[in-house]
């Protein structure tokens, strides 16, 4: 199924007044319609209203609560599934300000119990020395210091005893020489650090243990909790909260898990790459 940024922010509005004229259709009260899908009356008005985006599940409960069929309920559901992908532009986000997008991931984060973060091309924020951060950001106009900030800010979230983090990198990403050779291998040496905190399982992916081709990693992706997945691309983040995309995303990762190393192993194996930068 294929998404056009423009369309993505209408179609809450239109799956709102498409349920709605479902329902009025089957004749039947919000209240009613409520107890036939187990929920509350609130969630129903929420949803007709346009205030809450329902899950696919929640969608497919309601349609067959009202006994709707096809066509109606095919164009419902994929007006569903578009509800449920957010596009966030780079561009856009410029705009606002970078600084705004590491606020809006605190927040993400806060409400977030277990993360897994699959790194194909570079390192996150999460895991960046200070001149890694930097390095990363040259390409972005206007004074980063701010956003430098708050990205080393974000860090103190590895330590929070009531979270998990699983971080799978690619040799590729954790060798590309965004920064100094210097830099590079303090970042490695960062990374063996960080791997030995209780909250954090960090992987690597070396180029002799990569999967076969049907398996080529293509994009960097975040999987919070069974919420949500964000895909990475060059110009900005796609949000999928469809249960069906974060299934998938959470297979494709633990498929590439599957080739890393991990503890001791892991942790050689990035001291191995540090000393080549070093020398």
């Amino acid at each position: 199924m294929t998404f056009d940024p423009e369309e993505l922010g209408q179609s809450r509005s239109d799956l709102a007044e498409e349920l709605r004229s479902e329902r009025r259709r089957a004749g039947i009260t919000q209240t009613r319609l409520a107890q036939r899908c187990n929920m509350s009356q609130t969630k129903i008005s929420n949803i007709e209203g346009g205030r809450l985006t329902p899950a696919i599940v929640d969608v497919e409960l309601i349609l067959e609560a009202l006994g709707t069929e096809s066509p109606a309920a095919t164009k419902i559901l994929a007006l569903a599934r578009t509800a449920n992908t957010e596009w966030q532009g780079l561009w856009a986000s410029r705009r606002r300000g970078i600084d705004k997008k590491q606020n809006e991931l605190a927040r993400l984060e806060s409400a977030t119990a277990e993360f897994r973060f699959f790194l194909p091309t570079m390192i996150t924020g999460l895991l960046a020395t200070p001149d890694y951060v930097r390095a990363s950001l040259t390409r972005n106009p206007g004074n980063m210091s701010k956003t430098v900030a708050k990205k080393l800010e974000r860090q103190q979230v590895l330590t929070d005893p009531s979270k998990s983090f699983t971080f799978l990198l690619t040799e590729q990403a954790v060798r590309w020489p965004l920064a100094s050779p210097i830099a590079m291998s303090m970042q490695l040496d960062r990374l063996v650090s960080v791997s030995r905190i209780p909250t954090v399982r960090l992987g690597v992916i070396p180029l002799g243990m990569a999967g076969p081709v049907t398996e080529t990693p293509l994009s960097v992706f975040t999987i919070y909790d069974r919420r949500l997945v964000q895909v990475e691309t060059h110009t900005g983040a796609l949000i999928l909260r469809d249960h069906r995309d974060v299934t998938a995303y959470r297979d494709d990762f633990e498929r590439y898990e599957s080739y890393a190393l991990f503890g001791d192993e892991c942790r050689e194996q990035l001291s191995d790459w540090a000393v080549g930068f070093r020398s």
